[in-house]
């Protein structure tokens, strides 16, 4: 199967991640799943996003891509925060084989310029989700000939189970379609 390199949101990897963590795994899949917050979660967003700031958002960048260094050629996934070391990776580690944004994307030109040829990649975002707008995703999936899946809403971490915006049927909803892309890569 794939090997998935999960890449956390900024409340941290919360049990939610774990679960999907779990979840994939009982599809078949590998799963690396770095915590560049040591262990610390956060009730909110905003908290997480604190956090992040602190730490610096170019660390985290640097730390979600130097994850994927001692692993075979993978899959990233990111969430919300996570997306940025997802896309960077996609964009410039040879071998990766596909790439999910959840809750966030940006545009090709943050990363490199362009979308490799050959890596295939999905974007997943609530229509009316608070802290992404929906023309910048659609822009930016556009841009990696992405598959682009809009869930009405307006939550963020939609996918969690953990987080107080969690939508249970946008989450399996979301999760069938990427648990379909990564039996495709196959």
């Amino acid at each position: 199967m794939t090997h998935v390199l999960l890449l956390h949101h900024a409340q941290g990897l919360t049990p939610g991640l774990h679960a999907i963590a779990d979840q994939l795994r009982a599809a078949g899949h590998e799963v690396t799943a770095p915590d560049l917050f040591d262990g610390r979660t956060f009730e909110t967003v905003d908290a997480g996003v604190e956090h992040a700031r602190s730490l610096g958002f170019a660390s985290l960048l640097a730390a979600g891509v130097a994850a994927a260094d001692d692993l075979p050629d993978v899959v990233t996934m990111g969430f919300s925060l996570g997306c940025m070391p997802a896309q960077a990776l996609a964009q410039q580690r040879p071998g990766v084989r596909g790439c999910v944004l959840l809750h966030g994307a940006a545009d090709v030109e943050e990363f490199g310029g362009s979308w490799p040829d050959g890596v295939p990649a999905q974007v997943h975002i609530m229509r009316d989700d608070p802290w992404e707008e929906l023309e910048y995703i659609s822009g930016a999936a556009s841009e990696m000939g992405a598959e682009l899946f809009v869930y009405d809403g307006d939550a963020h971490l939609f996918t969690d189970r953990s987080v107080p915006d969690h939508d249970p049927d946008a989450a399996a909803l979301a999760m069938d379609r990427v648990l379909t892309f990564l039996a495709s890569l196959d």
